[in-house]
C-alpha cells in the first residue's frame, strides 16, 4: 500500500510539473493578435506539408478566409451539434466531457478519446499540430482557456470554421465548399452542410463526396437533433438524409 501511494504521490507531482510548464510554453502564442487577423499558416498546415515531403510528394494548401455571417448558418448549427453543443456555455473546457474522455483513456491505457471543444480544436490547429500526447493536451487546454479570455465566442467559432482542416490540404470552409460542391460555404445544401459537419472527426480518413456508414450515421444522427430542435425542416431532413 505505501508503494502505491508513493507512485500515485509520484504521479500528481509529475502532473503539476507537466502543467506548470505547459501553461509557462504556451505564453509565447500571440492569441490576441487573432481579434484582427487568421494566420495564413497553421502548425497543422506545416505538419501537413512535413509530411506530405517526407512521403515524398509535394502538398498544396488551400485556404480561403470568409466572414462569419457569409457561412451557411445551417452549416455552422450542425458543427456545433456534431462537435461541441455546448460551445455558447463553456469556458473552453467542457469539464464533463474531461471526465468521460479520462475514465476512457484510463480504461484502455491510452489516449482514444479527446474530448476536445470547439475552442480546444482551435488551439491544436493553429499552434500544436496533432500530436497525440499530455503534454500537448495540457498546451491545448491552458491556449484554449487564453483563447476564451482574450476573444469573442462569434470570433473563436469564426477562427475555426476558417482554418479547421477538411481534407487533404484543404482548410476551412470555403475552400471545403468550392472544392467539394463548387459552391461558396453560403450557399451550401442541407445534405452538403451535414457532410461537411460529419467528417471533421476525421476529414482525412473520411470522403465527403464518397461518405462511408459511419458518415451516413452521423448525418442522420445530427440531422435528426436539428429537427427536433426546430433548426432543420422536414423538406431539409430528407433532403440532407
Amino acid at each position: 500500500m505505501r508503494r502505491l501511494a508513493w507512485v500515485a504521490a509520484a504521479g500528481c507531482v509529475l502532473f503539476a510539473a507537466l502543467a506548470i510548464f505547459s501553461a509557462w510554453d504556451v505564453a509565447r502564442f500571440d492569441v490576441a493578435a487573432l481579434a484582427r487577423r487568421a494566420p495564413e499558416r497553421t502548425a497543422l498546415m506545416r505538419q501537413r506539408e512535413a509530411e506530405a515531403k517526407r512521403a515524398g510528394r509535394q502538398l498544396v494548401i488551400d485556404v480561403r478566409t470568409v466572414p462569419y455571417e457569409r457561412i451557411s448558418p445551417l452549416l455552422r448549427r450542425a458543427i456545433l451539434i456534431a462537435e461541441d453543443d455546448a460551445f455558447f456555455s463553456h469556458d473552453g473546457l467542457d469539464w464533463s466531457e474531461i471526465r468521460a474522455s479520462a475514465k476512457t483513456n484510463l480504461r484502455r491505457g491510452r489516449l482514444t478519446r479527446g474530448g476536445s471543444t470547439l475552442t480546444q480544436q482551435l488551439a491544436k490547429n493553429l499552434f500544436l499540430g496533432s500530436e497525440r500526447s499530455l503534454t500537448r493536451k495540457l498546451r491545448e487546454a491552458f491556449l484554449a482557456m487564453r483563447l476564451e479570455r482574450a476573444l469573442s465566442k462569434r470570433r473563436i467559432f469564426e477562427l475555426y470554421l476558417n482554418r479547421i482542416e477538411w481534407g487533404d490540404g484543404i482548410f476551412g470552409i470555403e475552400a471545403a465548399s468550392r472544392r467539394y460542391f463548387g459552391v461558396s460555404s453560403e450557399e451550401l445544401s442541407p445534405r452538403e452542410a451535414l457532410l461537411l459537419a460529419a467528417v471533421i472527426i476525421n476529414p482525412i480518413r473520411y470522403s465527403v463526396l464518397s461518405p462511408p456508414p459511419r458518415i451516413e450515421r452521423r448525418v442522420r444522427w445530427i440531422a435528426g437533433r436539428m429537427k427536433r430542435r426546430g433548426t432543420l425542416s422536414e423538406a431539409q431532413f430528407s433532403e440532407a438524409l
